[in-house]
This record gives C-alpha cells, structure tokens and sequence, in this order.
C-alpha cells in the first residue's frame, strides 16, 4: 500500500473484503468514483474503502446494486428527503417509536463532533444508519445518541473509535432486543392479537396497533429497566476487574 492511505486494486478489495473480481465489477457499475491514475496504474484512497463499506452494508440489508446505485446517485445530488428514505427503507416511524430524529445541516453536524466530521466518519455513520441524507443535510436518528457521542467526542475520545465501537454496540443490542421481542412474540402478541394471529404475518388492523401501542407503552420501560441495571452492573465487574487494586475484594464475584 502507497502512503496516505492510497490503495492499488488489489489492495483495495482486501481491506474492503471483497475480491478483485467484485471491485472490477463495482466499477463497471459506476458504483465508485474514478481512482487516481499515475501512469498505468490506478489508485484508490480511504474514500473508496468506505464508499465499498457502505455498499456492503447496503447488501447486507437487502438492497439490490442496482438500488444502492440509486442511493448513492441520491447523496450526491442532495435528493429530498422522502425519496432517499424511500430508496433506504426508511419509513415513519411506528407508533411506539420512542428515539427523537434530529436533523443537522452540516455546520450543526461539525458543531456537535468538534471537526470530527471527515467524509469517511459521516460515509461510516451512514453505513451503520446513524445518520440519514436529508437534501445537503442529515438527520440523526437518536437526540440521546447524538448528545452522548458528541460529549465523549469532547472528552477526547475520537470520532473514528466511537463509530467502530458502535458497530460492536448495535450488535449486541440487537441480540438483546431479540430476546425481549422473543418474549413479546410468544407471551404478549398472543393476547393483545389473538392466537395464531401475529404468526399468520397479516398486518395489524388500527385497534389492534392501537392495543399493541397500549401493552408496548407499559413494558417498554420495565424492558428498558432491565437492560440498564445489566449493563450497569456488567460495567462494575468489568471496571472492578480492570481498576481495583489487587486483593481488593469483591461484591461476591
């Protein structure tokens, strides 16, 4: 690899974890911008690792190249919002939707990430589905998120290393929501939808979303609970573990 973070071909489709035979095609799509050439030899930078990054993300969520080409075509022209969120599979939120959007023009964003905001820490924030294109703007999907990682982007800790570390985060917390929705699924739904109803895969009439919105109001809290008293008590052992002096004992661990 070149300095400067600089890429020929092959160098590329490793890091990106794709084979050459994928790049050439990504390429013939016009899925990414034309590299640098010196001579014969064409090189790529960062810009395009993350640009395969997000392409990969993409895939993984179901779309097809010929829609992800669509949506990158979208954030660079600056589309309406509607539209781009349509091409992502992003609809209005569901009635029990609890987490604030906040939307950002760019100085707001650079505002809140103290100049942490280069185009590989906005591409990585979008891949992951922290923020969303908005025209020549964004929306973040979370006023809590948004709040907590630009204060620790202020304590020092950097943008990049957040982002990686949401990654990790959304994994496991998708693991925990599954084990309550499991929950949902086979004590709750039964009830508020009838037996055999939520497995039938037909979509909830308005009194049954409006019964469900009802339940979901009442354990979403005691949910929620639950989860912070276990991570609260996981950061204990774990900073317990890591600080404390030796010998110094613990809470019966």
């Amino acid at each position: 690899m070149a300095g400067g973070g600089e890429y020929r071909a092959d160098e590329l489709a490793e890091a990106a974890g794709i084979t050459p035979r994928t790049l050439r095609f990504y390429r013939e799509r016009r899925l990414l911008p034309p590299p640098r050439r010196e001579g014969r030899v064409a090189w790529f930078n960062d810009q395009h690792l993350e640009r395969l990054r997000t392409i990969s993300e993409l895939l993984a969520r179901g779309h097809t190249l010929g829609g992800i080409a669509e949506i990158l075509a979208a954030f660079a022209s600056g589309q309406d919002t509607g539209r781009t969120a349509r091409l992502l599979g992003v609809h209005e939120p569901l009635p029990w939707a609890e987490e604030e959007q906040v939307p950002l023009s760019a100085r707001e964003l650079a505002d809140y990430y103290a100049g942490e905001t280069a185009p590989e820490n906005v591409t990585e924030a979008m891949a992951i589905g922290y923020l969303l294109p908005r025209g020549e703007s964004v929306v973040h999907v979370s006023r809590d998120l948004l709040d907590a990682s630009s204060a620790l982007v202020k304590e020092g800790i950097p943008l990049a290393t957040l982002l990686t570390a949401g990654r990790e985060l959304r994994a496991h917390a998708e693991a925990l929501a599954e084990v309550f929705t499991e929950v949902l699924r086979r004590q709750v739904l039964p009830e508020v939808l009838g037996e055999g109803r939520a497995e039938r895969g037909a979509p909830p009439s308005e009194e049954e979303v409006k019964r469900l919105t009802e339940t979901l109001e009442r354990l979403r809290p005691l949910v929620k609970k639950a989860v912070y008293a276990e991570v609260s008590l996981a950061l204990d052992r774990r900073l317990r573990a890591e600080f404390a002096p030796p010998g110094a004992g613990g809470d019966g661990d």
